[in-house]
Order: structure tokens, then C-alpha cells, then sequence
């Protein structure tokens, strides 16, 4: 399986993982130019832009950790030209979801408000 296959199969887990949660789906690969959203959700009243982050492993730390400052800015401009487009005016949350697919059961870690946006 390559990083591609792989990275499908994180994303197919993380949306039935949030459907089983009780999140809407209501984007996923949404792009704005070169900026990419993995799954755009709703929890209630709240937009949830969801990174998947998909590994075979955790020997070089867990995958949330790949979610940098320069991705988290690129999730940040592309939630905003999301919002612009569909003209919302709602909460925004950004949530990573880790996933370790072993030959065991695949570990799924959500992390809810994984970083926190401010403006200047």
C-alpha cells in the first residue's frame, strides 16, 4: 500500500469515526488553489476542518505531529476562503485526526481544537 492508498483509507476511517460521532460531513478534498481541506464537518453550530494525518506506525512520533505552522496557516486560508464562498457565518474549529494502522485495529486519536486561530 502506498501513501496514497494509505492516505484514502485514513480519511475513509476518520469520516466513519466522525459520522458515529455525530458530525455531519459535508466536504471532503474540498480545495480553494492549492490549499486542500481533508473533511469539512459540522458538530452542531460549529465548522469543524478536520487534517487526517495517517501513518503505519508512530516509530517517528505520532502523525498529528506532520500538522506544522506552515499547514496549520494553509488550513487557516483555506477554512477562510471556504467561509467567503458559502458566505457562513459560523464557529470554526480545526481538529487533527492521528491514524496508526498496524495489522492490528487501526488506532484512532482525535484531537478537538488541535490549534487555535487568532487574528490581528
Amino acid at each position: 500500500m502506498d501513501a496514497h492508498e494509505l492516505g484514502i483509507i485514513g480519511e475513509d476511517l476518520a469520516v466513519n469515526y466522525l459520522i458515529n460521532k455525530g458530525y455531519q460531513i459535508l466536504e471532503r478534498n474540498w480545495r480553494s488553489g492549492h490549499k486542500e481541506i481533508d473533511i469539512i464537518a459540522r458538530e452542531g453550530d460549529t465548522l469543524v476542518i478536520v487534517e487526517v494525518k495517517t501513518r503505519k506506525s508512530n516509530t517517528y512520533g505520532e502523525p498529528d505531529i506532520a500538522v506544522g505552522v506552515m499547514k496549520q496557516r494553509m488550513l487557516i486560508w483555506a477554512a477562510d476562503a471556504y467561509v467567503r464562498y458559502k458566505n457562513l457565518d459560523v464557529d470554526v474549529r480545526f481538529d487533527i485526526i492521528s491514524i496508526v494502522i498496524t495489522d492490528k485495529e487501526p488506532e484512532i486519536e482525535h484531537i478537538e481544537d488541535a490549534f487555535v486561530v487568532t487574528y490581528h
